[in-house]
């Protein structure tokens, strides 16, 4: 490991992140390197980006082949790795068509223009808006945080873009306010990251499902946190005995390299046509070169499998962990998306978990310590992120 000498501060950087006083300058697995040498757990996978680990030799070889070839050319042309990763997509999903672009946030801004033009152009009413949740988060765009049912996301942005509604996650009797002549469609994460790892309850969502394919709402599944593997599942709408008219992709799916992805049913789909929605990097020979080694490396590995066995062995011992302190008040989530529920102040736990131990968790709210294992991690990793918890729990 060669250690770099880099600045510890970056004064000519928007302050928008409060950073954390480390520097990342290597990593491989579940592990990362800082400039002084110092050797990290990384159970953060990049915020669940890096689902195969950091570096992975079968992604990385793709894109070394790729840059001796061409890195970028606009959709104007065929490009042989977008179509094959949409093909994946396509495969291994509900869905018959995609549409790529560079992050989560565009995701959804393509999922929210995809729903409007459908009602407006394919089912000729005016109606546009897309109900949301309560505690949700959908992006930082200004459509995207408009959809984020959180008022600290949207704080300083008004006004705020019109054509959204919030109702309450998990609330049966709420879903009686969900259709009205307006309504173009629902989005909803299955399980909520950013608002402190709470999943859907099945019986709500396939209530949920119901009453949108009895209204011609299309159900749109935001992905972005939840899909490629990170559930147990390729994607976590598997769990639910449903079937979703769009979902949305970024995060997991590149490895990294920025890459973001709406999949539609061909209802859904056709509501798009040549010059109504674009992206000059969406799907670009690199970025999808990343994705299809990405997609391919899980599903010809039995990452898949795999991972839903070492959610099942992680679970097991956060329950552990529960019964040995009384102030883990709950244990949430799916397959290696999980949230350890504490009083007080999470933060100050995942402070002392990377200053004392070097383990890096990270927080979903100021009560949910969120733990984001990559796909590839193993049980003895497992162990040693349980001994270091243990550990800062018990000081």
């Amino acid at each position: 490991m060669s250690k770099q000498t880099i600045p510890a501060a970056a004064p000519m950087l928007m302050p928008t992140y409060n950073r954390f006083p480390l520097t990342l300058v290597e990593g491989k697995g579940s592990w990362v390197w800082d400039d002084k040498g110092g050797k990290y757990l990384d159970y953060t996978s990049g915020i669940a980006t890096c689902n195969l680990g950091h570096a992975p030799d079968s992604v990385k070889q793709q894109l070394k082949n790729q840059l001796d070839k061409i890195w970028h050319c606009s959709n104007l042309y065929h490009i042989p790795a977008q179509e094959q990763l949409a093909e994946k997509l396509v495969e291994h999903s509900f869905g018959d068509q995609v549409f790529f672009c560079n992050s989560g946030a565009e995701a959804n801004e393509a999922a929210i223009k995809l729903a409007r033009r459908y009602a407006q152009e394919i089912k000729g009413t005016d109606a546009y808006e897309v109900v949301t949740f309560s505690q949700s988060f959908h992006g930082r765009t200004l459509a995207t945080l408009a959809a984020t049912g959180q008022d600290k996301i949207q704080q300083g942005f008004a006004p705020l873009a019109e054509g959204f509604r919030y109702l309450p996650y998990n609330d049966k009797r709420a879903l009686e306010q969900l259709v009205t002549d307006r309504t173009c469609a629902v989005l909803l994460e299955l399980v909520q990251g950013e608002g402190g790892v709470i999943p859907a309850d099945e019986d709500w969502v396939k209530q949920l499902a119901a009453l949108c394919k009895q209204n011609d709402i299309l159900l749109m599944i935001d992905e972005i946190q939840t899909g490629i593997g990170r559930t147990g599942t390729l994607f976590a709408y598997e769990q639910y005995g449903i079937e979703p008219d769009v979902v949305s992709l970024a995060k997991g799916l590149g490895s990294g390299i920025p890459i973001g992805a709406i999949i539609a049913g061909r209802k859904a789909a056709s509501a798009f046509s040549p010059g109504s929605h674009g992206s000059t990097f969406g799907g670009n020979p690199f970025s999808s070169t990343a994705g299809l080694a990405t997609i391919t490396h899980i599903m010809d590995n039995g990452l898949i499998d795999q991972a839903a066995e070492l959610s099942a062995y992680l679970e097991e011992q956060l329950q552990c962990l529960k019964q040995q302190f009384s102030f883990i008040k709950e244990i949430r989530g799916k397959g290696l998306l999980q949230g350890i529920v504490v009083e007080g102040n999470a933060m100050d736990y995942v402070i002392k978990a990377r200053e004392q131990h070097h383990l890096l968790v990270l927080v979903a709210g100021p009560s949910v310590i969120r733990i984001l294992p990559p796909l590839t991690t193993n049980k003895t990793e497992i162990d040693q992120f349980i001994s270091v918890m243990e550990k800062v729990f018990a000081s």
